[in-house]
């Protein structure tokens, strides 16, 4: 990509094409982890750590069953709770932070989630990411989550450059009006998994082509 080139990636008609591309191609985009209350999403993305959506929700589906507040969750033992997520990857820290984060949701908030940024990073356990996953889908609240589909595929497209989440969030967050923060990364999300993946990309498929500097087929900028 020439210099010429990495001027052109943030132009705002470029960034709107790609928007409402990704909107066309992924109209139904919604957050793949099955909860029903702000709390089991906050546990369900702390558990997605190095897990996919799938495992997650096979994980939860049976703990959600017996377990669904944190007082219910702090009558689990540490040991308990690590056989009830070891099909997880890194459970045992996860089981650790989940029960000292419920702990302070009875403590501090009255067994409530906060739907605050500060208040959600100061749990165990909770980074960025995770709490802007719970914000945006439990609370409704403008929130752009960057995990690693929408870092590799921001990346790709020429929206944001680097490998610091928080760097590729502020990026996204100048180039993306607010009012599409929460459907991008849905977009974003659903476009790494569906077509442009880590190995071997589906270029030949993509609607983003014509777009994309990354791409195996030539660019062809729009006039």
């Amino acid at each position: 990509m020439s210099k010429d080139d990495s001027q052109v990636l943030t132009d705002p008609q470029r960034v709107d094409s790609i928007l409402t591309l990704l909107e066309k191609t992924y109209p139904d985009a919604h957050c793949e982890l099955n909860f029903s209350s702000p709390f089991e999403l906050l546990i369900a993305t702390m558990l997605s750590a190095q897990a996919t959506d799938k495992k997650v929700n096979q994980v939860t589906e049976k703990l959600f069953l017996k377990y669904k507040t944190p007082e219910d969750f702090l009558t689990l033992t540490l040991s308990a709770m690590e056989n009830a997520i070891k099909e997880l990857g890194l459970y045992h820290n996860k089981a650790k932070n989940i029960l000292s984060t419920c702990r302070i949701l009875v403590e501090d908030y009255g067994s409530e989630v906060p739907d605050e940024m500060d208040a959600l990073t100061q749990l165990p356990g909770v980074g960025r990411k995770t709490a802007n996953v719970v914000l945006s889908n439990a609370f409704n609240v403008p929130a752009l989550a960057v995990d690693t589909h929408v870092l590799r595929v921001s990346n790709r497209l020429g929206l944001a450059s680097g490998t610091n989440p928080d760097m590729i969030e502020k990026q996204l967050k100048s180039l993306i009006p607010r009012s599409q923060w929460s459907q991008a990364h849905h977009w974003l999300i659903w476009h790494g998994r569906r077509i442009c993946a880590a190995r071997n990309p589906k270029c030949q498929v993509c609607p983003l082509t014509a777009l994309c500097p990354s791409s195996s087929i030539p660019i062809r900028m729009p006039n």
